[in-house]
């Protein structure tokens, strides 16, 4: 295991980080690049003062994913990864351009803004899918998405303070909301209420996910959904940061291959 990218994922993404500890040895790597590389691409939009400073960073990964070698903690081993077939340029291409949607963050409609989950969340499932071998890696795609939806939910506070929203306007306005309205009190009776719209929305992803049997071989990739069920479920009352119990939900799919009740 690579040591720097796995204290890396562990540190900012340990959701997914304790998933990827259930893949198959030989591919544990490649998830772990992959979830880093997902990281670097947050941090775009999160440390960039303006938006077309953050398309700039998103540009110099999409530059490592097509192949200019780079020195840099991640970037090197994503291109190793590249080189030896365990990722997918298509499928990184794909994440570069969900964030290029999300470093202005501003969604019209429901519609446009489900594109941008089952494209961002979703399809980082789909790549982790594919690192794993899956043969149908794109059946992973609501299962990702479901998490994203439930990680939105889950920063709301965070991202309002830094004057972030990312519900889209048609649902905020069916509750008499602007996105400046909901970034200045997320906790308003009207911005719950928008919440609980990405609620059902979530809900609804977690029904097409129970639809879909995933072998054992690959189940680490669908991992995180069982977080995303225990979120949902909770909401609004979720666990910050994570308890033991979220914890021990996931070793227990991990161990069962049973991610989703009824599966």
């Amino acid at each position: 295991m690579n040591d720097v990218i796995a204290a890396l994922v562990r540190r900012h993404d340990p959701d997914r980080f304790l998933t990827a500890l259930f893949a198959p040895p030989g591919r544990r790597d490649a998830l772990l690049t992959l979830y880093a590389f997902n990281h670097e691409l947050a941090r775009a939009r999160e440390v960039a003062s303006e938006p077309p400073l953050a398309l700039i960073r998103l540009q110099w990964w999409r530059e490592v994913v097509e192949g200019e070698a780079k020195r840099h903690e991640v970037a090197t081993p994503l291109s190793e990864a590249i080189a030896a077939g365990t990722l997918k340029p298509a499928g990184l291409l794909a994440l570069i351009e969900a964030r290029e949607t999300e470093v202005y963050g501003d969604f019209e409609t429901i519609a446009e803004w489900r594109a941008w989950v089952l494209a961002g969340a979703g399809g980082l499932t789909v790549a982790a899918a594919s690192a794993l071998g899956a043969p149908e890696p794109e059946r992973f795609r609501p299962f990702g998405a479901a998490y994203g939806v439930s990680g939105i939910l889950r920063a709301t506070g965070v991202l309002a303070a830094q004057g972030t929203c990312f519900l889209p306007r048609d649902v905020l306005a069916g509750h008499g909301l602007s996105p400046e309205a909901f970034i200045d009190n997320p906790a308003s009776v009207p911005a719950r209420a928008a919440l609980d719209d990405a609620v059902r929305e979530g809900k609804a992803l977690l029904t097409d996910a129970r639809r879909i049997a995933i072998p054992r071989p690959y189940v680490a990739a669908a991992l995180p959904v069982v977080f995303a069920r225990r979120d949902l479920a909770a909401w609004p009352a979720v666990a910050m940061p994570r308890r033991f119990g979220d914890r021990a939900a996931v070793v227990i799919a991990g161990l069962s291959g049973r991610v989703l009740p009824g599966r």
